[in-house]
């Protein structure tokens, strides 16, 4: 159907050409002497029309005698030009051949869009096959694949290779208790938290990498923004300068990515913000110190701080209304977190060490990245273990790398999830997984 759609479109089919299209029912109204039958292709909707008068022989005049929601058919045709369709035509059909079908009765309207957007989260997602055909639904997820699919296509451009890490391993790379054991023949092994020593290990051979894929949280966090199972966007670099060369390589990352969005991806904005709307220019992202933040916030808000070494969902928030309002742009950079609060690989501030080189990336208040500069030298990696009170030789594979020598490198990581709840305005980040797993839902 795209295709057909693109040669259209592009003025190599036109009207009255005769053209086959594959789809599933997705509505059908009857009109008195005709039909309109709405077929859902992967990515749109085309409206048929079944002239009743002109069925063929053998053929019913009833379409909906013979076919029902959620059939899926070849339909053969002649493209009909109307300027009311948002497509630029409809198809006068010829034949409509069934070829599969539904063997009992749909539990939910998908072609209600209505109907659909207002079931409860949990029944959205426990008839998660069938609710991802609804083509709002399956709008967030094509945002989805835009967002990787610009991820990987910018990387490439700025010279990064792409690498799989492992997804079992024996130990976690950022520590804690928030990691999933498996039985791994006769020893004990767990579901990756983090590409993090991977990615550095890569610097040593590429210097540029980047890896997409699945990343483990044990957290036991049942809130909007948590997945236990989340999409990983990851990235590491050598040569740099500093954190800030992390920072500028972000921004111009999300300025392409925005971009890509709202010239190949209409149709779902269309869809998910509504007609016409866009992704905004990023302008020029605010920087801001984690100590500064947290003075902005009480002082402007008038609220105590509660946590001194974190920022708390809420002091996210307001700090992305106030710089959206004062600069436009919906991403903020809150830099130089406390150390007591970054892995033991993050590389402390020199001037003040209780902070770090490193930084989390807010859109519309939600943190979305964590970055930073990471410790390159062997020796002041295995300082910083020690003041930790962690035994390096717990730690001799990860510290291999540092042995051998590394460059100055950093990196971050995004959770793909939580930028298709902000980008498209969604309440929960289940909304942003096309099966999510949090810490009550293995199914489907």
């Amino acid at each position: 159907m795209e295709r057909i759609i693109r040669q259209f479109q592009e003025g190599i089919l036109k009207d009255g050409d005769m053209v086959s299209v594959k789809g599933a029912i997705h509505r059908m109204k009857d009109m008195g002497d005709f039909a309109f039958v709405n077929l859902r292709g992967p990515r749109r909707v085309l409206q048929c029309v079944w002239e009743k008068a002109g069925a063929p022989a053998g053929e019913s005049a009833d379409v909906q005698k013979d076919f029902g929601l959620e059939d899926w058919v070849v339909a053969t045709g002649k493209i009909a030009r109307d300027d009311r369709s948002p497509l630029g035509f409809e198809l006068h059909l010829t034949e409509l051949r069934k070829v599969g079908g539904p063997s009992e009765k749909l539990p939910l309207e998908i072609n209600n869009d209505r109907k659909v957007k207002n079931l409860k989260l949990e029944t959205l997602l426990d008839e998660r096959v069938l609710t991802l055909r609804n083509p709002r639904v399956r709008a967030v997820m094509r945002v989805a694949e835009g967002i990787m699919y610009g991820f990987r296509q910018f990387l490439r451009e700025e010279g990064f290779v792409e690498f799989v890490p492992p997804r079992l391993v024996k130990g976690g790379a950022e520590g804690g208790a928030d990691m999933f054991m498996v039985k791994y023949f006769d020893q004990k092994a767990y579901l990756n938290q983090s590409p993090q020593q991977y990615k550095q290990a890569m610097v040593g051979v590429f210097e540029k990498v980047f890896t997409v894929g699945p990343v483990f949280r044990g957290e036991n966090s049942n809130t909007p923004r948590h997945l236990t199972e989340f999409q990983g966007l990851d990235l590491e670099m050598g040569y740099i300068d500093g954190f800030e060369d992390l920072m500028d390589l972000e921004t111009r990352m999300f300025r392409f990515l925005f971009e890509l969005l709202n010239e190949e991806y209409q149709p779902e904005l269309d869809l998910t913000l509504g007609k016409g709307e866009r992704l905004p220019d990023i302008g020029e992202p605010a920087k801001i110190s984690f100590a500064d933040a947290k003075e902005l916030y009480g002082k402007m808000s008038g609220k105590k701080v509660q946590d001194p070494v974190d920022l708390s969902p809420e002091e996210e928030r307001w700090l992305g209304q106030y710089f959206l309002e004062k600069t436009g742009s919906p991403l903020v950079f809150v830099t130089h977190y406390p150390s007591v609060k970054r892995p033991f690989y993050t590389m402390d501030a020199p001037e003040n060490p209780r902070y770090t080189l490193s930084y989390d990336l807010l859109l519309y208040g939600l943190e979305v990245t964590t970055g930073g500069q990471r410790i390159h030298d062997y020796e002041a990696q295995v300082a910083k273990m020690k003041k930790r009170h962690m035994n390096p030789e717990d730690f001799q594979e990860y510290l291999a790398m540092h042995r051998y020598g590394l460059p100055p490198h950093g990196g971050f990581g995004l959770g793909l999830e939580r930028i298709v709840q902000k980008l498209l305005r969604l309440e929960n980040i289940r909304e942003a997984s096309a099966f999510p797993r949090d810490r009550n839902r293995l199914t489907p």
